[in-house]
């Protein structure tokens, strides 16, 4: 098998040669240029000029003036904005989680390079059609709450009233917080990339030739990105697609885009390179009556690629990929693993939410919340309970145990902060804490102390200790960003809205693993596999809501109008997903799709649309399997209690009738002893 990135270094070795100094190579992510070297290195035996390597984005922030703001601050620098233009009275607290929705919107509209003004002024005139929705049939009403998707006309919340008077103003605001973050320096990535395009010399670029290497769906911005490229001769494009989805009669979701790119930007590769999704493949379909029964067919797997050996050679592991549908599942992968695979690389983030301190730092956000009464001083039993029982409160104090049970003893249901400090940590941790300020100090302190337990010599090089001191850091890290903010005077929130922003934060970061990424077994999203190919891949929970992810995002903007002004839509990401699952099975040799077939919360137990149009559509026989929950036999070893000499003084002492300790020899106890005599003794 010769993957798409090995194509690309025998070609751009081929008309560069050694000296890539002034050429920049451009990806869709990061980590493709770690392979794509490797394979570079193998086209000569005397040393390269390595090219520049970078992502799209890391190319467009290069290219501006502008630094990308901080999430957290672009939206306090929106809400000064909304404050202005509006005469709101309302909070940040109450703008903060849909001022988040508003800079998705202007992003997506610099990023698709939309005449705001224009789509802003439709914006008023449905919103004009919506005050006077008297005449509506319920058809009528049906069909337009359908268009709007987030709007209901059936009741008029307050909230739903605040997005129609929103309306009226979003031009201005649009242009005013534009203005604001250009005075600050900073931006939000579309404006970013708007602004780049819009100031673009190519004159005045660094590098010679810009080679974009396995992109997709492009926005407008880099459309006109590689159009002023290309004409002015410093660009060179691949695309790694196959003739299966774009030469269809029939329009194929996958190849939507690509067949456009194909033809405004010529592949430097020839289209035979791309006729191989034909070529004989093994595929399997499995179902999994849940989702860690598919980790645990991992080892089966594994044995099935090495044909039974006992290990996998090294130079061969690279070329096998676990590729994670669900993210969620990446503990139990790791955990099936078995020891013959000598070297594995995870390429996808470890998510902080499943480590200890974020369970920890939730329960003390709890206990400093819900969990105090400041009109009686006390906490409430369940908050104490719940942050003494901690793993962390436990290691680092000795009394965490001894207190929590004596309080359940006890029946303390709300306990004083005085009875409660009985260490150093303790006394720190039931402090009560008014005030955002005061609870991020409170958080940060706690940190510090939890960090005390990975210094202990020994634990140093263990893997979960560096995974869990790297959670501590970025917490910290995170936590006190919150309370610069915070202490500056540009984030004056709530402490409930504090508390949901902390939970938001950590929730959506990942602690990367470090290691090298061209060696051994791929562990991986989906999102790490493009320009990757594998020869046996195995792609676990690809069901129908995993990919393609399920539901559309939110927006002010409705769906008609993003069609009509060319921004993302739905079909925009299905298409992506249904890229993402052609492109990577396209050159494998083994593939096995598993699937959960169990209906609960939002998993509806189906398999991926993918798998059903591969069925009808592939040229390829697929074999279908069930995957059923083996259970090791066990023999049951018979339970005897021997009547030794102290068991029967046990017995005796204990229904001893002399004795006023002792128990009374019920009818009950004597119906058990004939029922059951182990019963009984126990």
């Amino acid at each position: 098998m010769q993957s798409f990135l090995q194509l690309v270094a025998h070609d751009l070795y081929a008309k560069i040669g050694n000296d890539l100094s002034r050429t920049a190579l451009i990806f869709p992510n990061k980590r493709a240029n770690l392979f794509f070297n490797e394979y570079l290195a193998g086209e000569s035996d005397q040393p390269i000029w390595s090219p520049a390597a970078m992502s799209i984005s890391d190319l467009f922030q290069k290219l501006s003036v502008q630094k990308s703001g901080d999430p957290i601050r672009l939206v306090c620098e929106l809400y000064k904005v909304f404050k202005e233009e509006t005469q709101s009275q309302e909070t940040l607290d109450d703008f903060y989680f849909w001022g988040e929705l508003l800079i998705s919107d202007f992003d997506d509209v610099d990023k698709n390079m939309v005449d705001a003004d224009k789509l802003f002024s439709n914006l008023q005139d449905l919103k004009n059609l919506m005050d006077d929705y008297e005449f509506l049939d319920k058809e009528q009403e049906e069909a337009i709450q359908q268009f709007f998707q987030n709007f209901s006309i059936e009741r008029r919340t307050e909230l739903k009233e605040k997005f129609i008077s929103l309306w009226d103003k979003l031009g201005t605001i649009y242009h005013h917080y534009r203005e604001n973050l250009t005075e600050l320096g900073i931006a939000y990535e579309g404006m970013l990339y708007r602004n780049v395009i819009e100031q673009l010399d190519t004159d005045q670029l660094k590098y010679d030739k810009y080679i974009f290497v396995g992109f997709n769906v492009l926005n407008k911005v880099e459309n006109e990105f590689f159009r002023k490229l290309k004409d002015a001769g410093k660009a060179l494009f691949y695309w790694d697609y196959d003739i299966f989805y774009t030469q269809q009669i029939r329009k194929h979701e996958a190849g939507e885009f690509l067949k456009r790119n194909l033809g405004e930007f010529p592949n430097e590769l020839p289209e035979s390179f791309f006729d191989i999704f034909k070529e004989p493949k093994k595929i399997r379909y499995i179902s999994a009556s849940t989702e860690n029964a598919q980790a645990r067919f991992l080892p089966e797997w594994i044995k099935m690629i090495t044909d039974n050996h006992s290990q996998i050679a090294e130079e061969k592991e690279k070329e096998n990929a676990v590729v994670l549908c669900n993210e969620a599942l990446l503990l139990p992968v790791l955990h099936s693993i078995p020891q013959e695979v000598k070297n594995v690389n995870i390429t996808m983030g470890f998510p902080l939410a499943q480590t200890p301190v974020y369970s920890f730092i939730n329960a003390a956000m709890e206990l400093q919340t819900n969990g105090y009464r400041s009109d009686t001083g006390r906490f409430t039993y369940e908050a104490v309970s719940a942050i003494l029982k901690h793993p962390y409160t436990r290691q680092i104090s000795s009394h965490a145990g001894p207190l929590e049970r004596e309080l359940t003893k006890t029946n303390r249901f709300y306990p004083l902060p005085s009875e409660l400090k009985q260490d150093d940590f303790l006394a720190t941790l039931f402090t009560p804490r008014n005030g955002i300020k005061e609870l991020c100090d409170y958080l940060i302190e706690l940190i510090k102390d939890i960090s005390t337990i990975y210094r202990k010599e020994g634990e140093y090089n263990d893997i979960f200790n560096q995974l869990y001191r790297e959670s501590l850091f970025q917490s910290h890290t995170k936590i006190n960003r919150l309370y610069s903010l915070i202490e500056s005077g540009e984030l004056s929130i709530r402490t409930d809205t504090l508390k949901r922003l902390i939970t938001k934060v950590l929730t959506a970061s990942n602690i990367p693993f470090h290691g090298e990424p061209a060696i051994g077994m791929q562990v991986m999203g989906v999102l790490e596999t493009r320009n990757l190919d594998f020869r046996n891949l195995i792609i676990l929970s690809l069901n129908e809501g995993q990919l393609p992810k399920s539901g559309g995002e939110s927006s002010f903007i409705p769906y008609n109008l993003r069609k009509a002004f060319g921004m993302t839509t739905i079909e925009h990401k299905n298409a992506v997903y249904a890229y993402y699952f052609y492109r990577l099975i396209q050159r494998a040799e083994n593939i096995t799709l598993l699937y959960n077939t169990s209906s609960d919360g939002l998993n509806r137990g189906e398999e991926s649309r993918f798998m059903l149009q591969l069925l009808v559509e592939g040229p390829h026989d697929i074999t279908r399997e069930y995957l059923e929950a083996g259970q090791s036999p066990q023999s049951i070893q018979e339970i005897q209690i021997e009547k030794t000499p102290e068991v029967l003084r046990r017995i005796y002492r204990t229904y001893d009738s002399t004795n006023p300790s002792s128990v009374i020899l019920s009818p009950y106890a004597l119906n058990a002893y004939l029922d059951c005599r182990l019963r009984f003794y126990y």
